[in-house]
C-alpha cells in the first residue's frame, strides 16, 4: 500500500529539483561571480555569494535527481488489490542509499537558504555604501529569486515529505528481510531534529530580516517612476533648447566629448 505513495513522492521531489528555476539561477550566479571576480574579490558580499554557489555545486554533484528517478523506476507502476498478491519492492540497500542522499540534500538546501539570507543582507549594506550599485541590485534580485524557488516551490518540503515515506518503507522492508547496507548510521525519525531548526519558523525569520532591509532609496534612484523620469527629461530638454537659442550653434571637433 505504501508503494504508490512512495512513487508519487519521488515524482514530486524529482520535478521540484530538476525544474528550470534552480538551474537558471545557478548559471546566472556563476556568470556574476566570473565577471566580477577581480573587482569584488575582497568584498564580503562576494564571499557570501561564493558560499551560495558552493552549496549549489555540491547539490548537483550529489546526483540526487538521478538517485530518486532510479528508485521510482524500481517501483511497479500497477498495484494489485489482492490481499495475498506478491509484488517486487526496492531492496533495503537501495532505500538506505536514497534516504541517506535525501538527508544530505535537505541539509544542503537548509544551508543554502541561510547563505542566501546572509548574502542578501550583506549586499544591501554594500548597496547603501554607494559602491557597485548596479551589480548589487542584480545580486539582490538573483538571491531573492533563488530563495523564492527553494521555499515557495517547495523544493525542501518535497524532500522532507519523501524522507518520511522512505523511512516507513525502509522499516517495513527491513522487517521482512534484513539486508543492512550502510552500517554505523542511525536514520533520524524526525528530520526537523536532524536539521537542527524548524524550517517553517526559520524561513519566517529570514523573510522578516530580508524585508526589513529593503534598499528602497537606491532602487528609487536607479528606477524612477514614469512621471518622475518624464518630467526630468522635459526639464533637461527645455534647458538645452534655451541654451542653444541663447548661444547659437557652436562648432564641434571630432574626438572631443560633446555635451
Amino acid at each position: 500500500r505504501r508503494l504508490p505513495l512512495l512513487r508519487r513522492r519521488c515524482d514530486v521531489a524529482g520535478r521540484s529539483l530538476s525544474g528550470t528555476g534552480l538551474a537558471a539561477e545557478g548559471r546566472v550566479l556563476r556568470a556574476v561571480l566570473y565577471a566580477y571576480h577581480s573587482r569584488l574579490l575582497r568584498h564580503r558580499p562576494y564571499l557570501a555569494l561564493q558560499q551560495v554557489e558552493q552549496c549549489l555545486k555540491r547539490l548537483w554533484k550529489m546526483n540526487l535527481v538521478g538517485c530518486i528517478e532510479t528508485l521510482a523506476d524500481l517501483i511497479p507502476k500497477k498495484s494489485t488489490s489482492e490481499a495475498n498478491a506478491e509484488c517486487l519492492v526496492p531492496s533495503q540497500p537501495v532505500l538506505e542509499t536514497v534516504a541517506l542522499k535525501v538527508l544530505g540534500g535537505c541539509k544542503l538546501l537548509s544551508r543554502l537558504l541561510d547563505c542566501c539570507c546572509k548574502a542578501f543582507l550583506l549586499s544591501v549594506k554594500h548597496l547603501c555604501s554607494e559602491e557597485f550599485i548596479l551589480v548589487n541590485t542584480v545580486v539582490l534580485g538573483l538571491l531573492s529569486r533563488l530563495w523564492f524557488v527553494i521555499q515557495y516551490r517547495c523544493v525542501l518540503q518535497s524532500l522532507m515529505r519523501l524522507y518520511d515515506v522512505l523511512l516507513t518503507s525502509l522499516h517495513l522492508v527491513s522487517e521482512t528481510q534484513q539486508m543492512p547496507y550502510i552500517k554505523g548510521v542511525t536514520f533520524p525519525s524526525d528530520i526537523c531534529n536532524f536539521l537542527g531548526v524548524n524550517i517553517s519558523s526559520e524561513v519566517k525569520k529570514q523573510k522578516t530580516r530580508m524585508l526589513t532591509r529593503k534598499p528602497t532609496i537606491w532602487l528609487k534612484k536607479l528606477f524612477p517612476t514614469t512621471s518622475e523620469s518624464v518630467s526630468k527629461v522635459a526639464r533637461n530638454f527645455a534647458a538645452c533648447t534655451s541654451s542653444l537659442k541663447k548661444h547659437g550653434p557652436c562648432p564641434t571637433d571630432i574626438g572631443e566629448p560633446v555635451l
